[in-house]
Parts: structure tokens; sequence; C-alpha cells
């Protein structure tokens, strides 16, 4: 009976110790973080929520994770199209014309669009811009996601390098598995109604007149042009989001507003450097229809120099800085809400 008590006052007394010993360090721990400098201090709040954030991802699979990005890409990519569908179909025009681009001239196009076809004529092709949008911007976010995941990196920071080659091949990998698609929007683009009514007429006419292999058509200056593209827009991206993330607080709102101006800027940046290659591109897919020796990256390049000068491959660039910041934020902000709102409903 007495080595009953004995050990349960033992027992207690040594509960009665650990707390005691629990409350010290806590209080311990507590007046050291507070004498610590402010960057180390910051650093070790930091780890709490990174911890969070890596257990929450953990919580769901890949293949969750792939079919989040899929449609949340795919809505995305739909959303900020259709929004400058007017915009990219003015642009197409002026890039495989040799009449000088203006605002005037593209307010101009737009009119006369309006006046001669109706208001749904200004977003002719759109279809078509679908139909690519759709696996393309899903393909493209899933495949950086992925490229991001087998080169080891979660931070553009952290391999500034490889952030930027996870970015391009997303790009060339989605462009690569979708281009006929763009090929058929660029021809609805800058064609009458009348002559191309459904993407299955496209393709049926391109094969009977110019063969398979036109169907890639302006493939190689397109696989140039996206490295480029893709890379700086997911770098520049994601390295903003960085930053900006320290100064804001978290909120819905201003989170998105936060995304829609790293989109933005984003767009801005790897349009511009990737811009005259699109000017070769366009002149190449649309030559069997609006004629001209456009055959190969170089009679293009050199037939535009020599006719229309050097800054004829920026024909259109003001429109980009347009239309691509806001396509581009409205893609990347979507993508992010959508995106971490499935995957909160999954985990």
């Amino acid at each position: 009976m007495s080595s009953h008590v004995t050990s349960g006052c033992a027992e207690g007394s040594q509960v009665v110790l650990e707390r005691l010993q629990a409350t010290v360090m806590a209080s311990s721990a507590k007046s050291v973080g507070s004498s610590l400098p402010p960057s180390v201090a910051e650093k070790l709040t930091e780890t709490k929520p990174t911890t969070q954030l890596l257990a929450e991802e953990q919580q769901i699979s890949n293949t969750q994770r792939v079919s989040t990005s899929l449609v949340s890409g795919a809505i995305a990519g739909a959303l900020a199209k259709t929004t400058i569908a007017p915009l990219d179909r003015t642009k197409i025009n002026f890039q495989i014309s040799q009449q000088p681009y203006s605002a005037k001239a593209a307010v101009k196009f737009l009119n006369n669009s309006y006046k001669n076809d109706g208001l749904l004529s200004l977003w002719r092709g759109n279809s078509a811009t679908m139909a690519r949008i759709v696996p393309y911007a899903a393909i493209q976010f899933t495949a950086h996601e992925q490229w991001k995941r087998i080169l080891g990196i979660d931070r553009p920071e952290k391999n500034k390098t490889l952030s930027f080659l996870a970015g391009s091949l997303a790009g060339v990998t989605s462009q690569g598995l979708t281009y006929p698609l763009d090929l058929a929007r660029a021809r609805m683009a800058v064609t009458q109604k009348t002559e191309y009514r459904t993407l299955r007429q496209i393709f049926s006419r391109l094969y009977r007149r110019e063969g398979v292999t036109a169907f890639y058509r302006g493939f190689t200056p397109t696989m140039l042009g996206v490295i480029p593209y893709a890379g700086f827009s997911f770098f520049t991206y994601e390295t903003l989001k960085q930053l900006l993330a320290v100064y804001i607080v978290e909120s819905p709102g201003l989170s998105t507003m936060s995304a829609l101006i790293c989109g933005a800027v984003a767009g801005m940046v790897g349009q511009t450097s990737s811009y005259p290659l699109d000017i070769v591109r366009r002149r190449m897919q649309t030559s069997a229809i609006k004629g001209g020796a456009y055959q190969s990256i170089t009679t293009t390049i050199v037939k535009i120099y020599t006719e229309e000068g050097a800054f004829a491959f920026f024909k259109g660039l003001s429109m980009n800085w347009v239309k691509g910041p806001v396509a581009v934020g409205i893609s990347f902000a979507t993508y992010d809400v959508i995106r971490d709102g499935l995957r909160n409903v999954l985990s």
C-alpha cells in the first residue's frame, strides 16, 4: 500500500517538475527572442509558416496537384484571352501587313470591323483561340509546376538560372503540343468569315492545299520566341510575388491585386523580349493566304528588314504593352486563386 502511495507521489512530483521546466523554457525562449536582432527574429518567426505551407503541400498527392493545375490553367487562359481578343485580332492584322501601325490606325481597324461585320467580328478567331488556349494554358501552368519539382526549385531566388529554365521548358512543352491550333487561330484572325468558318474547315483546306508540313509552318521561330517569353514571364512573376509578399498583409483582396500587378509586369517583360520573333512567326503562318516569300526564318527576316525597316519587327508592340499585361495579369491571378481554392478543398 505504502509503495503505491510513494510511487504515485513520485509520479505526481515528476509531472509538476516537467510542467515547471516547460514554463521556464518557454519564458526563456521568449526573452531570448526579444533580445535577438530583428533579422534573426524574423527568420525564427518565419519557420512556422514555412512548415505549415510545406505540410499543406504534402497533404495532396501529385495527381491532385496536376489535376488542380490543369483545371485552374484552363480557366485562367480562357478568361484572359477572351478579355483581350479584339486587341489581339487587331495586333495580328498589323503584324502580317506592311501598313504602319499607330493607335489611330488600330482604332480605325476596330471601328471598321464593327461597322462592316458587327460586334462579334471583334472576337473573330476567338473560338480557335479557346480551342488552343484552354489546353495550352492548362499544360503550361501544370508543366511549369512539374518542371520546378524535377529541377528541385521552389523559389526563384534559390537558383535564378533554373527558375528561368523551368518557365522556358513549360512554354516549349505547351507550345509544342498545341502549335497547329495556334496556326489555325492566326489564319482565322486575318480572313473573312466566308473563307474559314470553322476549325475543321481550316484544317481540311490546309491539308489539301499545303500538305501536312503546313501545320507546323513558323514552328521554329515560335519555339525560339517562347523560350525567352515563358522564361521571363514565370521568373519575373514569381520573383515579384516573393518581394511583394514581405510588404502585403495576407488577405484575399490584396493577394489577388498583387498577383495582377506582378502578372502585368511579367507579361510586359516576357512579350517585349520575344516580340520580333512573334512578327516572324505570324508572317510565316499566314504567308499562304496573304502572299509573300515567308518560307524560312532567314528569308522572312531579310524580307521584312529590306521592305519595311528594323522598326517593322516591333510593329504593334505598343498594343502588346496594353493587352499583354492585362492578359498575363488576369491569367496568373486567376490561376493562383482557383488553384489555391481547389487545393484547400482537397487538403
